[in-house]
């Protein structure tokens, strides 16, 4: 990218009043937007003030309406819900209401406005910006408001910023509270796994979401669940024979219990509700399987947010604050969303006829068009579970004789387990003969290889580690023997999953193809590492799950010491020489500075780092956290920084230091893992079935060209293949990192968020884009 970078030090807020509220159903994760608006909006020195309890509050005015300071967004990063409160108002929705909310606003000189909620709310917004002119023009009649603050205050900008567990608004990938209600999800399901296999039971699940499954998809294909009910696409007449049949098939293979996921909204292609007591009693009735309903309700709105959550509210925050910064008269209101892992803004009200076109469809029975209105995620979600819920009957199946052999290859990460199971059943249906490798490379050179069915992959999203095995050894000093093998077994496609390693694996197979002609076959990698240090992809299988056991560990770790005197962690991370765990994890955490390998620091850094916390110590605030990548600086290690911070903070606080090691590779694999995990993978196996089609000559493949051997990645919005060997020219090979990375941007974030003075380049926002209808094309393509 050519462009200038353009920097907001030129966007001041002087004289500018922002008012921040929390409307409609709470979500975790909208404290950690509250916080980033309004220490980006002190930053760029506008005045905040609090509008508590959502727009009751902005009516009842007085002590409802509060200018805050920096401090007051102190240690609310990991509360869940919201600290402002929110409340359902039936006077905002009328004229009178919304004039005394103006008069509110007005007094106070507030005209912009960040909203943080779901489409009634920011509906509810758009339309007090509309009547603004002609309110205030009332009041001034009444004699409420002089003349002067009329002109004054002309106009109301508004900034939405979506907070909704439902994932039910259209144009933005991800609102602000689904990941961590899929957190709770499947907490609960991975749960209730241990109890059904016991007692061989059917459970059905009824989860949120009356008007879109978005989070009973999701939670189905992180889970394996064996069926799932949403509202946009509803089963076709006779699934109570469909559904019995395919319960009963799973019990016959030995599968000791069977999960149902319902949305609440669920309806019948009739339009007529599904309810878990209806599928319970029809379980029952028909099957006679021992069946239990879990109705999860508000468990899923609470708890904690996920790192996911934290790093996008944060995101989001400061987007809306650069938009209101931004706004003029002419713009319409916008919404702050996220596209792939790129901050958008869209016309707001664009996105709620869109959101309400989805709803009009549903009613009319129009359910392929819903599906396509809700956006190329959710359509990506629904036909991945659908290739992997059920397997077709062998007689349906395509016989194409070939072999495609799955090994992972690296450190273990969560998540493989679930790239694995989506690259097994995708080649079965597609027809492949699917072999699985143990242990890596070294495992293939001693012909650790077996064919893997269906039914072997099963229960597999939800389990952490590596079933495969993986080891780290590279694929060079056994050649030979792994050409033998791919010779014995017949291989004519390889699918690995892995980090650096699996990438410098793919680069020496391909290098080694004038040599054995065996390396001539579709290879493809998907990147799987804790790290995310893997050249060609924004994210890597596994570092959500590490991200999330980082910022669960620092909230514990800050937690330990309230109610002690004042005091500062120093915790070190994983990722070799990159920086992302210790970078985002700050992030999420709510860290003061974050040590990384990328961005060079000297002595004086550190020193003014010191002065920085200790004057923040002499406030209110009574902990500091400070993050290090492992590999950061070989002189300034963990313990030199701690006794450093130790030394120059006596008197004012005192240090401890924790390295987090191993816990950060392990554990059960995050929703997202498992989501990203399953569909990526999918991926990558229809593009080894493409390959192998167009190299298939003369009764064998032959497949020798730079584009057979690729890394699928996540670049920005979309999905993307790319032969290795362009990859080379963007890889440090010595610290094996990308030399571009995307994440490196979101550190003057966090440098403002922690009251740093830093530049940061918003060459990137800025531009109000269109909600983009997409053709059914454009969802095989891209995006995830």
């Amino acid at each position: 990218m050519d462009h200038q970078p353009k920097f907001f030090e030129n966007l001041s807020g002087t004289g500018k009043a922002i008012g921040v509220l929390t409307s409609g159903g709470d979500a975790q994760g909208m404290n950690a937007a509250v916080r980033a608006v309004v220490r980006m909006g002190i930053y760029v020195k506008a005045k905040v003030y609090f509008v508590y309890e959502g727009y009751q509050g902005m009516v009842d005015g007085g002590d409802n309406i509060v200018e805050v300071s920096w401090e007051s967004v102190s240690s609310i990063l990991q509360v869940g819900g919201t600290v402002i409160g929110s409340a359902r108002c039936k006077s905002f929705r009328t004229r009178e209401g919304r004039l005394q909310a103006a008069c509110n606003l007005v007094k106070r000189g507030i005209t912009n406005l960040c909203v943080i909620g779901g489409d009634g709310s920011l509906t509810g917004a758009n339309l007090f910006r509309e009547e603004w002119s002609g309110l205030l023009e009332e009041l001034a009649q009444k004699g409420k408001i002089d003349e002067e603050a009329v002109k004054k205050y002309a106009y109301l900008n508004i900034v939405g910023m979506v907070g909704s567990i439902d994932n039910d608004f259209c144009g933005t990938d991800m609102t602000i509270g689904t990941d961590s209600a899929l957190h709770r999800i499947i907490e609960v399901v991975d749960a209730i796994m241990t109890t059904a296999q016991s007692h061989q039971r059917t459970f059905v699940l009824e989860v949120m979401g009356r008007h879109c499954g978005y989070l009973a998809l999701v939670s189905a294909l992180a889970c394996g669940a064996d069926w799932v009910f949403i509202p946009e696409y509803p089963p076709e007449e006779g699934w109570e024979d469909s559904m019995c049949v395919k319960l009963s098939e799973n019990r016959a293979r030995k599968k000791r219990l069977n999960i149902i996921i319902v949305a609440e909204g669920a309806i019948d292609c009739h339009n007529k509700p599904i309810t878990s007591e209806k599928v319970k009693d029809l379980v029952v009735q028909r099957l006679g399987f021992d069946t239990r309903v879990t109705i999860l309700g508000h468990v899923q709105r609470g708890g904690t947010p996920s790192a996911f959550d934290r790093i996008l509210a944060s995101r989001m925050g400061v987007e809306a604050v650069l938009a209101l910064l931004e706004a003029t008269p002419d713009t319409p209101a916008c919404v702050v969303s996220l596209s792939g892992n790129q901050a958008v803004r869209l016309p707001l009200m664009e996105c709620v006829q869109m959101t309400q076109e989805v709803q009009k469809a549903m009613d009319e029975g129009r359910f392929v068009e819903a599906v396509r209105l809700r956006g190329r995620s959710f359509e990506n979600n629904l036909n991945t579970y659908k290739l992997l819920s059920q397997k077709k009957p062998d007689a349906e199946l395509p016989k194409t004789n070939f072999n495609v052999a799955v090994l992972n290859v690296g450190a273990p990460a969560a998540g493989m387990n679930a790239a694995v199971r989506a690259a097994v059943r995708v080649g079965i249906t597609e027809g492949h003969k699917m072999f699985a490798v143990i242990d890596g490379f070294e495992g293939f050179a001693r012909g650790k290889i077996k064919e893997i069915s269906w039914g072997d992959v099963g229960g597999w999203t939800g389990q952490g580690g590596s079933i495969l095995g993986t080891k780290r050894t590279l694929p060079a000093k056994y050649l030979e023997k792994i050409a033998d093998q791919m010779r014995t077994n017949n291989i004519n496609a390889l699918m690995v999953i892995g980090g650096f390693e699996a990438y410098l694996g793919l680069l020496e197979l391909s290098a080694a193809r004038e040599k054995y002609d065996e390396f001539c076959v579709p290879m493809v990698m998907v990147p799987a590492t804790v790290s995310n240090n893997v050249p060609g992809s924004d994210f890597s299988i596994g570092a959500d799950t590490a991200l999330n056991t980082i910022t669960d560990t620092c909230d514990r770790i800050k937690q330990s010491a309230s109610g002690t005197k004042r005091r500062v962690f120093i915790i070190e991370t994983m990722g070799g020489y990159c920086g992302y765990l210790a970078n985002m994890g700050a992030l999420a955490a709510g860290a003061d500075a974050a040590y990384i390998f990328e961005e060079q620091f000297d002595i004086r850094e550190l020193q003014a780092n010191v002065e920085h916390l200790t004057e923040k110590m002499k406030t209110s605030i009574q902990r500091g956290l400070v993050l290090r990548n492992e590999n950061c600086n070989e002189n300034y290690t963990t313990d030199f920084i701690y006794q450093l911070y130790s030394e120059e903070g006596k008197g004012v606080f005192d240090c401890r230091k924790n390295v987090l090691g191993h816990m950060q590779q392990g554990g059960a694999p995050s929703p997202f893992d498992r989501n990203f995990g399953t569909k990526i993978s999918a991926k990558a196996m229809q593009w080894i079935s493409k390959k192998l089609k167009e190299t298939y000559r003369k009764g064998k493949v032959f497949a020798n060209t730079d584009d057979s051997v690729c890394l699928l990645g996540m670049r920005r919005r979309n999905l993307v293949f790319q032969p290795v060997a362009e990859l080379k020219n963007e890889t440090d090979f010595v610290h094996r990192i990308p030399m571009e990375q995307w994440w490196l941007k979101l550190r003057p974030l966090m440098k403002i968020l922690a009251k740093y003075k830093t530049s940061y380049d918003v060459s990137d926002s800025g531009q109000l884009e269109h909600v983009a209808m997409h053709s059914p094309k454009e969802a095989e393509t891209g995006a995830i």
